[in-house]
């Protein structure tokens, strides 16, 4: 049997690019190449595309080509200059390893659905309100899911600050990971909290603390048939989780520990599962995803946030939660794969 193209697409121009490259690291490793023939296609920092060898920690000196995903449903794949001339690449379907802003916002899911190339993960409408944190709210409270209280932002709006319960949480409304995320305990804190938000995205989000513990559930699958992974707990020393922000994260943070499976009862863990899954459907979720909850004191699940593209480093938690479960990175990539090509209906 003939391999499978695979378009893989990584690095990106968003604050997320070097998280994307080690995620890619890992999906290189744990791809099974006797069923695969990968097409690696980085995106630098400025937004070039280019055809690689692989997503090595030098991979825009190793002999790249440029290359791009044509929208013309008729090539099916890849542009590649080649002698100052353009070849093309077919491809039997695209996994985007991309995180962030121009990955995970639905962008890259409009190419790709101009290219009429099956791609693994969520759509375009799910990406994108999945990304507003905002908009994701608003609607997993008209499906009876509960959020934090919380308020936007735009550009030119000021919020009062002696009309805020104290603590809040001040970040930027469409961006990913932790960057731009402020704790703000006094008035007095807000305005700068506000410009810091501001310099990732123009729209804000304040939110009031949800006094729990920070869990997550890695969610694969189509709905109905959805398959939930082991529920973790962030653990904290001091301080508030960020991600993705240390300077050697492969170390460990330094203030949280991800414990997996999470060390809470369980009728808990089965509810953040349940109440997981409900946020995936209610999103429109499909192929993967993590959702982050809040668990209260007094035991119930409310929503923080939806990944539509989760890393997927050695340090990550959607792998670390899939394994914990029975389902290693190698299996998660067959199941997404195959997930993107039987639902290749959009």
């Amino acid at each position: 049997m003939a391999r499978l193209k695979v378009g893989i697409l990584f690095g990106g121009c968003s604050e997320e690019h070097p998280v994307s490259v080690k995620s890619a690291q890992e999906v290189a490793r744990n791809l099974d190449p006797g069923k695969y023939q990968p097409f690696y296609v980085g995106i630098t920092r400025n937004g070039a595309w280019k055809l690689c060898d692989g997503p090595g920690p030098d991979w825009e000196n190793g002999g790249c080509r440029p290359a791009l995903l044509s929208p013309d449903r008729g090539v099916g794949g890849l542009l590649v200059l080649e002698q100052g001339r353009y070849g093309t690449v077919g491809l039997d379907v695209v996994l985007p390893v991309l995180h962030g802003k121009l990955g995970e916002d639905g962008a890259i899911q409009g190419l790709l659905e101009l290219s009429g190339i099956p791609y693994a993960g969520c759509d375009i409408q799910s990406s994108a309100l999945c990304m507003d944190k905002s908009l994701a709210y608003g609607v997993a409270r008209n499906a009876g899911i509960a959020t934090p209280n919380f308020w936007t932002v735009t550009a030119d709006d000021d919020v009062d600050p002696d009309l805020l319960p104290y603590p809040v949480f001040v970040k930027p409304a469409r961006s990913g990971s932790s960057f731009g995320v402020s704790k703000v305990s006094r008035p007095e804190e807000l305005p700068g909290a506000v410009k810091t938000a501001r310099q990732y995205d123009s729209k804000v989000l304040i939110e009031e603390a949800v006094a729990g513990s920070e869990v997550g559930c890695a969610i694969l699958g189509d709905d109905p048939d959805l398959f939930a992974g082991e529920v973790d707990r962030i653990a904290l020393s001091h301080g508030f989780f960020k991600i993705h922000q240390e300077e050697d994260p492969e170390s460990g943070s330094e203030n949280s520990t991800p414990i997996v499976p999470a060390d809470i009862p369980a009728e808990s863990r089965s509810l953040v599962r349940e109440t997981a899954k409900a946020v995936y459907r209610a999103l429109g979720c499909r192929g993967l995803a993590r959702v982050d909850l809040f668990l209260t004191d007094d035991g119930k699940a409310v929503l923080n946030e939806v990944n539509t593209l989760p890393g997927m480093t050695s340090y990550s938690r959607y792998p670390r939660m899939m394994a914990a479960a029975g389902v290693p990175l190698s299996e998660v990539i067959d199941r997404t794969i195959a997930l993107a090509l039987a639902g290749n209906t959009r």
